[in-house]
């Protein structure tokens, strides 16, 4: 991108809160079921039906303003937002508009060059989604299913704070932990219940004026998020600079063709003629309601993530990939109460070899095959020389192939460390006698060939020698 050109992001992520039960009906909201089997009368918009809050989405709302400082408001009011499409049976969505849940928040990501960054939380306000047209399969026609309609979101509106792609998914990754430790959304992309809009615009650096935005609808991973936003920044400077000018519109990001393509024109809140829902009342919120939810607030990933690095006394880094996500972190910590080992052995054990077995089999952490405490049995009998950490690698992958715990893997595989010194220097003198030639170069300066050494002994041994023990035994001897 042209230095010249200054990129203005904000986004608008839509979370699927996780209740039984959707906002304003008793439908409920399992994710899978066949299609229009999930929708009652209210979803359907029959004439005479009344919608009733589900109180637990206050509650999970609630949660989420005061997890990001923001201010809640004591009352918010629900309004119609009226359009017409084929998914929305009413023919309006009730949503929130001058009246939000929340306002007024923020939270805190690292930019490109590693400084803290602050972007600032507009709103976030209650609303239910609507259904979902079908097209495949059904030759030149298209079904409409319904489940979806009632189900109820959070909308998340961030301040056009942010300046590139990366920092946009930066944002939304903090926003995706952070309702997933609150448990107020699965946060699963792939089913639809976390995607955002996101709105692109660009302006000539130092200039004040927002550029015109153009609107990128239902971008629902981090991938697409950075190349649809990248390909609409490319696509916005190649037109001014060639002259014309950039319309204000929906676009759809087609990531087979990795282009962005235009929908239609972007409305504005009066093209939705927004007016108070007659149905509902006012929310009102109490302090005591507040002060109930604020009470059972889970410790949050900026704070546990401190006191990982407090604590545990580890790496910056190694605490902010195992706080990202709060099983994994509770993994974690079940692993080091289990075990006398240094933590950061732990967290290594944690963050590779573990993290990778779940990466390569596509399994989440609430799925893995080694429980916290094998885990630490494992940790144990590398912290007390029982294995070398090389061993260890064969032990963890025995165990995640159900070849029981570290200790019957050891005993079944006869894989313990030979740590008897005179068993070591028998197999080092005999690796010496063996290469005289290298012994030679060794003793004339080549330091580095200690590593031949060492990988002789290693091999003789099949791995099973301490290789602390091998490391000085051999100095010794070579330096004689």
């Amino acid at each position: 991108m042209s230095a010249a050109w200054e990129v203005v992001i904000g986004l608008e992520i839509h979370a699927q809160l996780a209740t039984k039960s959707k906002i304003f009906s008793g439908s409920p909201t399992a994710y899978g079921a066949e299609p229009n089997t999930q929708a009652n009368l209210v979803d359907l918009g029959y004439p005479g039906v009344l919608p009733v809050l589900n109180k637990e989405v206050v509650r999970m709302a609630t949660m989420f303003g005061l997890a990001i400082g923001a201010t809640v408001a004591r009352r918010s009011v629900f309004a119609r937002k009226n359009y017409f499409y084929p998914d929305l049976p009413k023919g309006y969505q009730i949503s929130q508009l001058e009246l939000p849940i929340v306002e007024h928040g923020e939270l805190f990501i690292t930019d490109a060059n590693g400084n803290e960054k602050r972007i600032g939380v507009t709103r976030a306000h209650l609303e239910e989604d609507a259904g979902k047209s079908i097209h495949e399969g059904l030759d030149a026609s298209s079904g409409i299913d319904l489940n979806r309609a009632g189900t109820p979101l959070l909308e998340i509106v961030s301040e056009p704070d942010l300046r590139s792609a990366k920092e946009a998914v930066a944002y939304m990754k903090k926003i995706h932990t952070i309702v997933r430790y609150l448990g107020i959304s699965d946060g699963n992309m792939q089913e639809g219940s976390f995607r955002c809009d996101a709105n692109v615009s660009v302006r000539p650096m130092g200039q004040e004026e927002l550029g015109t935005r153009a609107e990128l609808k239902n971008l629902n991973s981090f991938r697409y998020i950075e190349k649809a936003i990248n390909i609409e920044v490319e696509r916005q400077i190649d037109l001014i600079e060639d002259g014309g000018k950039v319309v204000q519109e929906t676009r759809l990001y087609d990531s087979d063709r990795d282009e962005t393509r235009s929908m239609r024109s972007k409305e504005e809140a009066n093209d939705y003629r927004y007016f108070p829902d007659p149905d509902l009342l006012p929310v009102e919120i109490s302090e005591e309601f507040i002060e109930a939810v604020r009470a059972t607030m889970p410790e949050l990933p900026a704070a546990k993530e401190a006191r990982f690095v407090d604590e545990y006394s580890l790496k910056g880094d190694d605490a902010g990939i195992l706080t990202a996500s709060r099983p994994l972190a509770d993994y974690f910590e079940a692993v080091i109460a289990a075990t006398d080992a240094p933590s950061q052995i732990a967290a290594n054990w944690v963050i590779g070899d573990l993290a990778g077995a779940l990466n390569r089999d596509g399994l989440d952490i609430e799925d893995v095959k080694i429980s916290a405490d094998e885990l630490a049995g494992l940790v144990n009998r590398i912290h007390d020389n029982t294995i070398s950490g090389k061993i260890a690698k064969q032990v963890f992958e025995a165990m995640w192939e159900g070849e029981g715990s570290a200790d019957d893997v050891i005993e079944a595989r006869g894989l313990k460390q030979i740590t008897d010194s005179s068993a070591i220097e028998a197999v080092v003198d005999k690796v010496i006698a063996d290469n005289p030639g290298q012994v030679a170069e060794y003793q004339a300066g080549k330091d580095k060939l200690i590593g031949f050494f060492v990988g002789k002994v290693m091999q003789e041994t099949k791995g099973q020698a301490n290789p602390g023990q091998v490391n000085q035994i051999l100095k010794d001897k070579l330096q004689s």
